[in-house]
């Protein structure tokens, strides 16, 4: 009886350590401390500002926290009246002439800096100023190339998950990626130094962006392009990228007919994405992860053949239009290059998607588990974009899953400006 009420106890005693570890990644892990005569410099990011609150005031069902006199206010915080319930007492009382840390999104109201305060949890009361970073950015990776040419690189990056249940997909069965390996997939991802990579297998766009913050911070991925899929355990296609991004389209609610005559949509989504690289001809990148055969080669392949079809039909519309359209189709395509899935979409005569023929890269660690596997993640090239391609520089950095922290291996080439 002792021996099961210790037990009991035990367990009830491991149960908070499990509940409440802490995640791979920090909330609060990345963001800037900045004083609020900074808050200028900071709009649209997520920062905590510090600093003295010298008037507390209000008109109508707004109230305003300043941190000058001057008017405009050089930076306010501001608290809607129907928030007010959530603070314990009168803001004047709280905060006027106090010393505090306020945490949010800077935003503008006329072009002047502005923080929306919804909840008390985010200002707190301090004794002293902490000390705080400015709002300089890192000094970021130069462009990775040539001046005259971009890379582009692809990397499904196994499973980045957040610690959050989403109760929409089944991602029960997904562990949280652990810090070491958000870490070891971050070093990979600086070897590749490319400009624009697409990602595969990605939960959610705000993990996306921790992990772009904490970890790839001086690589200089300012634009970021995720939808949600249609994928059940929620993975998703996603890009980073140094260039500018224009026209964005998703494919995730398109819906066709396979060769087998069912009504599908693509298992997660086929974005084009229209990268403008600064000094050069803009370029599309399609990204795609076609289904994989962990399910059985019967079952996946009508679901491939089926995206495959559609990705051909889509090319073909495509290209017929407009012969000079620079794409690159490019991601974890789940089949070798000989499959039918990838011969239909490879297709054949003047709007054929050529393949970047490549080379494991100097650095490779060869796996010998992996031996004799075929590539399955490929970067392909319409025939305009074909001839952009720098001959040789189509490459794949070969390790093992325990040194880059995934199961593929990132691929990546370089294509000429103009």
């Amino acid at each position: 009886m002792l021996r099961y009420v210790a037990t009991i106890l035990l367990m009830m005693s491991l149960v908070p350590t499990a509940l409440h570890a802490r995640p791979p990644i920090d909330p609060d892990e990345g963001i800037k401390h900045i004083s609020w005569d900074d808050a200028g410099d900071a709009i649209g990011q997520t920062v905590f500002v510090s600093g003295k609150i010298v008037r507390v005031g209000s008109a109508g069902r707004i109230n305003f926290l300043n941190f000058d006199n001057e008017r405009p206010p050089g930076f306010v915080g501001i608290v809607f009246g129907e928030n007010l319930e959530r603070f314990p007492g009168d803001l004047k009382e709280l905060y006027e002439n106090k010393l505090v840390e306020m945490r949010g999104l800077i935003s503008t109201y006329n072009g002047n800096p502005q923080m929306v305060i919804a909840r008390s949890d985010q200002i707190r009361v301090l004794d002293a100023l902490p000390k705080t970073e400015g709002v300089e950015k890192k000094p970021v990776t130069t462009w990775s190339a040539d001046p005259n040419e971009i890379v582009v690189a692809t990397f499904n990056v196994l499973n980045l998950f957040d610690e959050v249940d989403d109760p929409y997909h089944a991602d029960e069965g997904t562990r949280t990626k652990p810090r070491d390996e958000l870490e070891r997939l971050a070093a990979t991802i600086h070897k590749v130094n490319a400009d624009v990579i697409a990602l595969q297998e990605v939960e959610n766009r705000g993990y996306l962006e921790r992990f772009n913050k904490v970890f790839l911070s001086d690589m200089g991925y300012e634009n970021v392009v995720h939808f949600e899929g249609n994928d059940g355990r929620g993975i998703d296609v996603c890009l980073l990228s140094r260039a500018p991004i224009g026209e964005v389209t998703s494919r995730r609610h398109l819906t066709f007919k396979g060769p087998d005559g069912v009504e599908r949509q693509f298992n997660r989504d086929v974005p084009a994405i229209t990268v403008l690289p600064p000094g050069g001809e803009p370029l599309e990148v399609w990204i795609v992860h076609l289904k994989s055969k962990a399910s059985g080669a019967d079952s996946s392949e009508p679901i491939r053949l089926a995206e495959a079809s559609m990705l051909r039909k889509l090319l073909d519309e495509k290209l017929e239009k407009d012969p000079n359209a620079r794409i690159i189709l490019t991601g974890d395509f789940n089949d070798t290059i000989d499959s039918t899935s990838l011969l239909t979409i490879l297709g054949s005569g003047p709007t054929a998607m050529w393949p970047t023929p490549t080379k494991d890269t100097p650095d490779s660690i060869l796996d010998p588990d992996q031996e004799g596997w075929e590539p399955i993640d490929f970067i392909l090239c319409s025939p305009a974009m074909a001839k952009s391609y720098v001959e040789g520089s189509s490459q794949k950095m070969r390790a093992p899953a325990e040194m880059d922290g995934s199961d593929h291996d990132p691929v990546f080439a370089r294509f000429k400006l103009k």
